[in-house]
């Protein structure tokens, strides 16, 4: 049976992909765990990597905040940031087949066993849950009005689950907990301005994973998202994003095929990105 390996996130840095695919067995499977673009030094040529990838079936690719933030930009909702570097996506000939591309992709993938995410999962949500909100958003973003969604996308408020939310409301919350969250209560209320440590959170505010009592504790979930943690490994979850595109690594982990201990499984990384701004 091929391997299976989640990857953290690539943020743009096109030469660490490129080596770290190139270091990982030949028939393995890859899931990367969002944040494909931006940041990093090549970005269209990350974002077309991963689409050949995706495309030859070897690879798939999670949505995360920056990958939705180019489909923003791309739809003139919003503007470049200062360390974007998005910009040669926009100016590519092939740029309205990538901007389908992304919009086609998963907000969250799981084989019944094993569930991978880019940011969070919320405490009320079990296993099934998350994947029936993730579709919500993922039907959303593949419609015809898929422009209306992105325009009310942004926002922190609500910033708690209710079954009974509707609307773009109810789009917002699963967005911003699949793509954004870090820290929140343990009845599941969202901080979205913490990116620090996981002593680090408001008062009242503990980690996602941590909260008691969490529906998908026993799920093995692998995110990104959160670089300031690095290579996490406990509690049923092991975060991935060590940090690429501020002169970390971009790592890859294998997905356990069993309930065998996660701190075993096959770790590989590569170089990141030496940021010109990266403290």
């Amino acid at each position: 049976m091929s391997k299976i390996y989640a990857i953290g996130d690539v943020q743009g840095c096109a030469p660490s992909l490129k080596a770290l695919v190139k270091k990982l067995p030949k028939k393995s499977k890859l899931i990367f765990l969002g944040d494909l673009v931006n940041r990093g030094p090549d970005s269209l040529g990350a974002l077309r990597q991963l689409k050949a990838l995706q495309e030859s079936g070897r690879a798939e690719c999670i949505l995360g905040n920056h990958d939705l933030h180019l489909l923003a930009i791309d739809a003139g909702l919003r503007k470049s940031k200062g360390l974007d570097t998005i910009e040669p996506i926009l100016l590519a000939p092939d740029r309205g087949e990538l901007i389908h591309w992304i919009r086609n992709r998963p907000m969250a993938l799981s084989n019944g066993k094993v569930l991978t995410v880019h940011a969070g999962v919320l405490p009320q949500w079990d296993l099934q849950q998350t994947i029936e909100c993730a579709q919500e958003v993922e039907k959303t973003l593949r419609g015809k009005s898929y422009k209306d969604f992105l325009a009310n996308m942004y926002g922190n408020t609500p910033n708690q689950w209710n079954k009974s939310l509707k609307g773009y409301e109810r789009l917002r919350v699963i967005t911003n907990t699949l793509t954004r969250m870090r820290f929140c209560t343990p009845t599941g209320k969202m901080e979205f301005e913490s990116k620090e440590g996981l002593e680090q959170g408001p008062k009242g505010y503990i980690p996602w994973f941590k909260v008691p009592g969490r529906k998908t504790r026993d799920v093995l979930t692998y995110f990104g998202h959160w670089s300031t943690l690095g290579l996490l490994r406990q509690d049923n979850v092991i975060g991935l994003d060590t940090g690429c595109v501020w002169g970390g690594k971009l790592t890859a982990l294998e997905i356990s095929s069993s309930n065998k201990d996660s701190k075993n499984l096959e770790i590989i990384q590569v170089s990141g990105y030496d940021h010109p701004l990266r403290m």
